[in-house]
């Protein structure tokens, strides 16, 4: 995991997301076109948290989160999702 310089505010976190997966359990390629979103990443950076509510996750963190969570962005040819900690639904 790569070092970033982008610094969430508040109650955000910087999540990679990991790779969809490309075969089934059963060795079946999947094509690009029916890969589904990938629903697990890595903490990459997290914001301070409010003063009512601290974050519980750190940087490091294999997190699950929603589907269509957070916000998508790309940075420095890579993707990364920006979303609040309360779209994140467990740790791994």
């Amino acid at each position: 995991m790569k070092e970033v310089n982008i610094k969430p505010l508040a109650d955000r976190v910087l999540i990679e997301p990991l790779a969809a997966e490309t075969t089934t359990a059963a060795g079946i390629i999947i094509p690009d076109s029916a890969k589904e979103k990938p629903q697990k990443g890595t903490v990459v950076a997290v914001g301070a948290g409010t003063k009512d509510a601290p974050l519980t996750v750190k940087v490091g963190d294999t997190v699950l989160y929603g589907k269509y969570a957070g916000t998508e962005l790309k940075y420095e040819g890579t993707d990364y999702l920006i979303m609040r900690e309360s779209d994140i639904f467990a740790i791994l």
